[in-house]
């Protein structure tokens, strides 16, 4: 068995799952998800649990089993808590601001870049206690799309190697690099001698 497959999905008070051959339905406080599953796997309803099972021990199967749970597990944890996903904006006059419900970003360019939210997703915008960076939180109940529209931000101005400037993920590691520091074990001369 697929150790994530069999775990059940706990469903929680507010939440109502729905589901038919190949599609499954998720509504709750925050909002309605549906999606497209496997119409092989099985789900059943158990003593307020969703179970996921698989008709057979096919490779196939085997390897939908699992991915069919998380899916089904993350569209709960979406209409119940929802998700959010941070960003961290670093630079010398790095700024960004949500104007009607835009994220309107000024990262060195020229003019600034306005990105329109995807469906179901709202930008806020603060500020880091410690640091004074601008902080874009990306907030929506779908994963799959909240996370689509923070590489869409961090895209518009990746970190750059050697001072770390651009937009970044919250907890992000940047590999650095060092810069030019002169030159490395050579005599100084001028070049060949006459």
């Amino acid at each position: 068995m697929s150790r994530i497959g069999k775990k059940p999905i706990p469903i929680p008070p507010g939440v109502d799952v729905q589901w038919e051959p190949g599609t499954i339905t998720v509504s709750g406080p925050l909002g309605t998800l549906t999606k497209k599953i496997p119409a092989e796997m099985i789900v059943k309803r158990e003593d307020g649990f969703l179970l996921v099972e698989r008709p057979s021990d096919e490779r196939n199967h085997r390897a939908l089993h699992g991915l069919t749970r998380t899916l089904i597990a993350n569209m709960v944890e979406g209409v119940s808590k929802g998700y959010e996903r941070v960003l961290e904006v670093v630079g010398v006059g790095y700024r960004a601001q949500v104007e009607g419900g835009k994220l309107s970003l000024s990262v060195g360019y020229a003019q600034p870049k306005v990105l329109e939210p995807l469906p179901g997703i709202k930008f806020e915008v603060g500020q880091d206690v410690n640091t004074r960076m601008p902080l874009i939180t990306v907030k929506g109940i779908d994963k799959e799309v909240v996370g689509q529209q923070a590489a869409l931000i961090r895209r518009v101005r990746p970190p750059e190697p050697y001072k770390g400037m651009g937009i970044r993920y919250r907890g992000e590691q940047i590999r650095r690099k060092a810069g030019k520091s002169g030159k490395a074990g050579g005599k100084g001369g001028k070049g060949k001698g006459k």
